[in-house]
């Protein structure tokens, strides 16, 4: 027999809760949101994000439904103070939003906290130290007492600077920042002194967040804990209870959903999963749930894609293509059998209906998405797959998203014709569907001019058979492009964008990907340009994009100006 091995972890204690009512309550209605992505976000990024991505990701999340954003940690550095004195200076900040900056519970990074808000319309100030036995006595060296004493005096000091400058309205929020690995009863006993420290009243709240600093049990512990802290507070109408799970067992998303069953209020992520170690929870996966539940979130995600593209550029982190509800593979199905059930779902739902289409738990419609029936070319079919012999035969090295796309085609013609599709096949395809002047559009020529430090671009095109010059201004040439287009009705949005060699070719050519979409028409198409000038080859593949999006729509045609 081998030898024991002493117990190196230790299973988490049950909360002492007989009576917890928690599991026999069921979610009508969403939570307050609040975003951290732009604070807990932004400091576990390999490469914290500059003014410019935080701003865009600042003004897509007031655009998501947000209204209440954790902008910075304003006394950790000078680009977050900043950051948040930019948004307030610059008028950034919508009436309906408010932000929020998070501090330590010290003297001088609170008065520098504070002085970052000055002139701020509504502001949450957000202060936090650590409760667990393990930080007090291993990492400060402090006594409970001494814990409690230290959120107390924050808390007055943070009164006291918040009462010289009345024209904001201040909100305090209060983190024990290791709640579920601290005692519940001292956690009660800083949550009741901090609240009494405030003065909060049902009319001037404070925020109690509840963390999973670091997730330590089951789902069902954390509903636990928080039930027992909301039915014990001693001022619970004067409190909004918040949490702030985070994703180190794998289950912030049910830990959440479970909590709000318990009584919070209030929940605290980021989009996608994003923060420290394995992350916060995922606000688009917790809303998302809850549509799917017939509870209206109040979160705006039926263009999920243009959403992801914008984190992904400003994170410079990439979502997975499995991803709850977003990821690129999620509505395709490489079964067939789940391809059959799928077919024969859509075919059978009648608009007026609860959804019930097998495989798909909501409506890809709902976040903007379209149903792709994809198979893969395998070995026998393709040699390798379809992106392999793109890649080796031609040089074409396809985004992933066009991949996916480009193989709906591949599919859908070998349905058509049946058996083996060789690599001239393919490319003959790719050529007809991306490269050749088929749709309602036909590009001629172009020109750059340089307009201050702007872009400027003049395009010759034929639409309809009509011949056109456009010119517009942007931020580069494809953006001077796109606003050039608007001269004659085009309104394209572009979702992404890819610059490639053809290494195969045999010549220096370029190759360019433009992901684009279109007001009115649901979804994205790819458009691809080839040049041995990498700017015509993008102005091509603009003008690619949208002749797909016209073909998909049924080749609606834009009337010439």
């Amino acid at each position: 027999m081998p030898q024991a091995i002493p117990r190196k972890y230790l299973p988490f204690p049950p909360v002492a809760l007989t009576d917890r009512q928690w599991p026999n309550r069921v979610l009508s209605a969403p939570p307050m949101w609040m975003s951290t992505d732009l604070r807990d976000g932004n400091q576990s990024l390999f490469e914290p994000m500059n003014v410019e991505r935080k701003m865009r990701l600042f003004r897509t999340l007031c655009e998501i439904g947000f209204k209440e954003i954790e902008v910075a940690f304003p006394s950790a550095s000078q680009t977050d103070f900043d950051f948040v004195r930019a948004l307030i200076e610059e008028g950034h900040i919508p009436g309906d939003v408010t932000i929020e900056v998070l501090t330590q519970a010290r003297e001088h990074l609170i008065r520098r906290t504070m002085d970052s808000l000055r002139g701020a319309r509504r502001a949450i100030v957000h202060v936090y130290n650590a409760t667990s036995r393990p930080f007090r006595e291993n990492v400060f060296g402090m006594s409970k007492a001494e814990v409690v004493d230290m959120a107390v005096n924050a808390v007055r000091l943070i009164r006291a600077l918040a009462d010289e400058r009345p024209e904001t309205e201040w909100v305090l929020e209060y983190s024990p920042e290791t709640f579920t690995a601290t005692e519940l009863d001292f956690a009660l006993e800083v949550c009741d002194a901090v609240t009494a420290a405030w003065g909060a009243t049902p009319e001037d709240k404070v925020i109690l967040n509840l963390p999973t600093t670091v997730e330590m049990a089951t789902p069902n512990v954390y509903a636990d804990q928080i039930e027992w802290m909301h039915r014990h507070l001693a001022h619970r109408d004067s409190v909004i209870l918040s949490i702030h799970p985070h994703n180190d067992r794998g289950t912030a998303v049910a830990a959440a959903e479970l909590a709000l069953m318990a009584g919070a209020e209030r929940v605290e992520g980021c989009l996608f999963g994003n923060g420290e170690r394995t992350g916060n929870v995922d606000l688009v996966t917790l809303a998302l749930n809850m549509h799917t539940q017939g509870i209206d979130p109040g979160l705006d995600f039926s263009d999920i894609n243009a959403i992801a593209r914008t984190c992904e550029h400003c994170t410079q982190l990439p979502i997975h293509p499995r991803h709850p509800y977003v990821g690129d593979l999620v509505f395709t199905a490489f079964s067939g059998s789940h391809q059959d059930a799928i077919r024969k779902g859509f075919a059978a739902h009648k608009a007026d209906e609860p959804w019930a289409v097998p495989y798909l738990p909501i409506d890809p419609a709902d976040v903007g998405r379209s149903y792709d029936s994809v198979i893969r070319v395998n070995s026998q079919s393709g040699k390798g797959g379809v992106a392999y012999l793109m890649e080796t035969e031609y040089g074409v090295a396809m985004p992933r998203r066009l991949q996916v796309e480009f193989s709906g085609e591949v599919q859908a013609l070998a349905d058509a014709r049946g058996g083996e599709m060789t690599a001239a096949d393919l490319w003959q395809l790719f050529s007809r569907t991306y490269l050749e002047d088929r749709g309602s559009m036909r590009y001629v020529e172009h020109h750059l001019f340089e307009h201050g430090s702007a872009q400027g671009i003049r395009i010759h095109l034929e639409l309809d058979g009509v011949l056109h010059l456009v010119s517009g201004e942007g931020n580069g040439p494809i953006d001077a492009a796109v606003h050039a287009l608007q001269a004659i009705g085009v309104a394209l949005q572009v979702r992404s964008y890819e610059e490639r060699s053809m290494a195969a070719s045999g010549n220096a050519r370029a190759c360019a990907f433009i992901e684009v979409a279109q007001a009115g028409r649901g979804g994205e198409r790819y458009g691809v340009g080839i040049d041995a000038n990498i700017v015509t080859a993008s102005i091509k593949a603009l003008v690619s994009g949208y002749n797909r999006l016209s073909g998909r729509a049924g080749g609606a045609a834009v009337e010439a100006a």
